[in-house]
Formats: structure tokens, C-alpha cells, sequence
């Protein structure tokens, strides 16, 4: 983290972290796709991420903790980003699949209850529901 990091209001530093969560996922398997950076570029513009913190996250995104967000439907918004992330190369590698039970966990997911999540999930995204349809099955898979 850099020291004008320390001037981001709380928000920014949650999307800075949330961006560094999605490229963790996209590096898993070392690799960046073309379809991964597609994805990276869209929600680094939805986070207002410049292109001088995209590339510090990009080559330092083991750096940046898990940012938990208190709210609960933020939490599926942010596993509903990481799902499209572990998918954005036509692929769900077992690589990706490891990295987002670790984030969910980090999320604030149960323990017991983070593969079940995690493999909803995925199936979500391959079937392309949009964030309302996903946010519904997950607290179905998740009942708390």
C-alpha cells in the first residue's frame, strides 16, 4: 500500500481491496487472460481505480487484505464479482475455485457452509443469472 493510500476515503479503500481480491482470483493460475483483463478494466472503471493504482494492484495484489463488507447483500455483490472473475476465461479452474473459498471465507462466509456457497456460485455465473437471481439462491444456499 502506498503512502497516497492513505488518503482514500473508507469506500475507495474497500473497492481497492475488493479490485485486488478479483485480480487474485484472475492470477490464480498465473495467467491473465484477455477475457479476465476485459473484466479487471470494467470494474476498475466501476471503482474509479486510476491506471497507476490498476497496475500497483495488478503486480502487488497479494499485498491487499480481504476488505469484509459489514452489510450482508454487499457481501453477495462482492462474491457475485468473484464468481464472474473465476469464470471471465470460459474456465473455472480448481486454482480459482481455491482462491474464492479462501476470499469467501475472508468475506465473512461460514466455514462449514464456504464450498457449498462457493460452488453455487459458479453455477450461477455459468448460467448467467443477473445479481438479483444470484443474491435470491445464495441466501438460499446460506440461510443465516
Amino acid at each position: 500500500m502506498g503512502l497516497s493510500d492513505y488518503n482514500l476515503s473508507g469506500q475507495q479503500k474497500r473497492n481497492i481491496a475488493h479490485f485486488a481480491s478479483i485480480v487474485k482470483l484472475a492470477l490464480a493460475d498465473e495467467v491473465i487472460t484477455k477475457a479476465e483483463e476485459k473484466l479487471l478494466k470494467r470494474v476498475a472503471k466501476r471503482f474509479h481505480i486510476l491506471e497507476d493504482k490498476y497496475n500497483e494492484i495488478i503486480e502487488n495484489s497479494k499485498t491487499y487484505p480481504i476488505e469484509t463488507p459489514q452489510n450482508y447483500n454487499e457481501r453477495i455483490e462482492y462474491l457475485y464479482d468473484l464468481s464472474k472473475m473465476v469464470y471471465a476465461d470460459g474456465t473455472a479452474s480448481e486454482e480459482e475455485a481455491k482462491v474464492l473459498r479462501k476470499i469467501c471465507v475472508g468475506l465473512g462466509f461460514p466455514i462449514d457452509n464456504v464450498e457449498k456457497v462457493c460452488d453455487e456460485a459458479i453455477h450461477l455465473i455459468l448460467n448467467n443469472n443477473d445479481l438479483e437471481d444470484f443474491t435470491k439462491a445464495i441466501k438460499q444456499v446460506n440461510k443465516i
